[in-house]
């Protein structure tokens, strides 16, 4: 790494005469970038050479200096064709991050070129409407509904150490943990070994080697450069051995890595992980070695997930800081009043969050049984209060110290590294005031709300849904039949299209969400929109034509001299699927010809059944596949 580089310019340091003179002195920056967040979660990069953006600085901050189009963004049904002018308005309020380039080397001063990218809002019709400002907005609604709420209770449950007239403000703190998929180009691994593999688990916290040990090493660094403060970096639970080659280098490399780093502000929290992103996927290009951040990028081995820690804090007006979701007695309770209601709005709300976390093909792949992955709308607090504990196959869980009530935080599993941080944090706080609302009003103690959050299905609850269970202690994916599974946590979505219906099928849910009217029925209309437009030119576009090619790669392997009727027998249910999957008569359409008509007339639920239907078919024709290749002698 190169001395003397100013990695990131920290929130409310530097005024513009400070930003002007930093600049002037170094000149190796040499672009900016103002960086908008779709709703996709898509950012903006552009490169604005420095001289002008020093010339128009005054521009930049009243957005007045950098448009674009509804065309270069998702903004569906927002931006549109005969309206689409975008304005770009630079955000002060959280850090800078200057992104260097360290193959392009600045001749006059020996260093690395960089860009200061600048995380900035969308502004359409004089209104706010990207991701960023839809977080940053609702996190000021919640705020002042909660302050509001203190003062006027004065006590609540679980929090009777503090005076709601001394809450001064309320602080947001999340998280996220990178998962992450490397690989050597060109090289691939069977899905065989490499579930054999993790069931063995035989990558999980092994120790790196080469140039993945490098690469990472180097990212670590790199991150602490950008204020990151990075806490751990370790393999998962995917992945098979490298091989070495004839150089002596590791070749092959399939690994599955994770890298955390310190909490932040909810904002600064989405920021950092776009950072995080581009340094992890520069540390190992530059190494040889390919990233992906995809949710599910190997089908049939565990997928990327990326935990998201939700936390909340009151800040009195003596300067001290209090937890709200901790009980003023770790020992006794769980959860204050507060936290209680914070999970109980999350579960309840879930269906209509869900969109907002998981809105791809991609994402939906890895929310499956059998990969550690949550599928039910259910939570987990502990055994006890006294003895903390971690179930890893519920939605969102409980992680807490008993001696450090600072460190309490809900951990929502869902999410993935493509989901858009900025709306699913949003959506999250905002379904959990709901059921703060709902907890403090009702006057209840701890005890009362741990029960409503602990209670059977069939059981009524002043705020939980009758016929629902919203808590289990035991494992998930193993204590249940999926029959009790769908019936006690409601069944998951399979597809993007029915996690979209959700938003129609629960009105009453939704409104929590659109709550101050940040999340509008405008946004919401959009995110959808452009989440379903995705979908069906995904799955038309990329999922038929993939099939396909494995269909045709299906191919007759047995000689008639030698073919046994065992040979007859499996290779007539392989070419039975193939047909049915993808081949068209004059009297009967295959699969894939129905899916396509389907979305081309518009008709997305047949298309939807249609998909899983397919999704089945191809397990069963890889199946019958391996099973057919397996009597073979060559």
């Amino acid at each position: 790494m190169v001395k003397d580089l100013v990695y990131l310019i920290p929130a409310g340091k530097y005024g513009k005469e400070e930003l002007l003179n930093l600049l002037k002195n170094h000149s190796e920056i040499k672009f900016a970038s103002l960086v908008g967040i779709d709703l996709a979660g898509n950012d903006t990069d552009e490169k604005i050479p420095i001289g002008l953006f020093i010339k128009d600085i005054d521009s930049f901050y009243n957005g007045g200096a950098v448009q674009t189009d509804g065309s270069s963004v998702v903004l569906t049904g927002i931006a549109i064709l005969n309206n689409a002018k975008v304005d770009m308005l630079a955000d002060p309020d959280v850090n800078w991050f200057v992104d260097y380039n360290f193959e392009h080397i600045d001749e006059e001063t020996g260093k690395p070129v960089g860009t200061l990218r600048i995380p900035a809002f969308l502004v359409h019709n004089g209104l706010r409407v990207d991701s960023r400002s839809i977080l940053v907005q609702s996190l000021e609604y919640i705020k002042s509904e909660l302050k509001e709420l203190f003062k006027s209770k004065g006590k609540v449950a679980g929090l009777e150490h503090i005076d709601g007239a001394d809450v001064e403000d309320i602080i947001f703190t999340s998280a996220t943990e990178l998962e992450f998929w490397v690989k050597t180009p060109a090289n691939k691994a069977e899905v065989e070994e490499l579930s054999a593999s993790q069931v063995m688990q035989e990558q999980y916290w092994q120790r790196t080697r080469g140039s993945v040990r490098t690469a990472m090493e180097q990212a670590l660094l790199m991150l602490g450069k950008y204020g990151l403060e990075p806490e751990m970096a370790h393999k998962e639970v995917g992945g098979v051995k490298a091989k070495i080659d004839e150089a002596g280098h590791l070749s092959h490399v399939m690994e599955q890595l994770e890298i955390d780093w310190k909490f932040a502000d909810a904002v600064q929290c989405a920021d950092n992980e776009l950072q995080a992103r581009i340094v992890v996927k520069e540390a190992f290009r530059a190494n040889g070695l390919e990233v992906t951040f995809k949710a599910k990028p190997i089908i049939g081995v565990a997928g990327n997930g990326e935990h998201t820690h939700i936390g909340m804090a009151a800040k009195l007006k003596s300067g001290k800081l209090i937890n709200l979701f901790s009980p003023s007695e770790m020992t006794k309770d769980f959860l204050s009043a507060v936290g209680y209601g914070s999970i109980m709005g999350l579960l309840k709300n879930y269906e209509v969050v869900n969109p907002f976390i998981t809105s791809t093909n991609d994402a939906l792949n890895r929310l499956k049984p059998g990969f550690e992955a949550p599928i039910c709308i259910v939570t987990s607090l502990g055994h006890t209060p006294e003895i903390p504990s971690r179930n890893r196959t519920i939605l969102a869980g409980l992680i807490r110290d008993i001696n450090n009530p600072l460190a309490t935080r809900f951990e929502v599993r869902a999410a993935n590294p493509y989901t858009n941080t900025y709306i699913a944090i949003a959506a999250i706080y905002m379904s959990m005031l709901d059921g703060i609302k709902a907890a403090v009003n009702s006057g209840k103690t701890t005890k009362e709300l741990e029960a409503e959050l602990s209670k059977e299905a069939g059981t009524p609850g002043f705020y939980l849904e009758k016929g629902r269970a919203y808590r289990s202690e035991h494992d998930v994916f193993d204590d249940y039949s999926a029959e009790d599974r769908d019936r006690l946590f409601g069944k998951p979505p399979t597809t993007v299209w029915e996690n979209m219906e959700a938003i129609r099928k629960y009105p009453e849910k939704l409104e929590a969400i659109k709550a101050g009217n940040i999340l509008s029925q405008e946004i919401i209309n959009a995110f959808v929109a452009g989440a379903l437009i995705r979908w069906k030119t995904e799955l038309s576009k990329r999922i038929i034509p993939d099939n396909l090619t494995l269909v045709n790669s299906c191919t007759i392997l047995h000689c008639a001299e030698t073919a046994v009727d065992l040979d007859l027998t499996n290779w007539e249910k392989v070419n039975e699927l193939r047909t049915y999957l993808a081949k068209d008569s004059v009297s009967h359409k295959s699969l894939f010809t129905r899916i396509n008509n389907a979305i081309n007339s518009g008709d997305y639920a047949t298309a939807s059944n249609l998909q899983i239907e397919m999704s089945d078919k191809i397990d069963e024709l890889k199946a019958a596949y391996a099973q057919y290749k397996q009597n073979i002698l060559l």
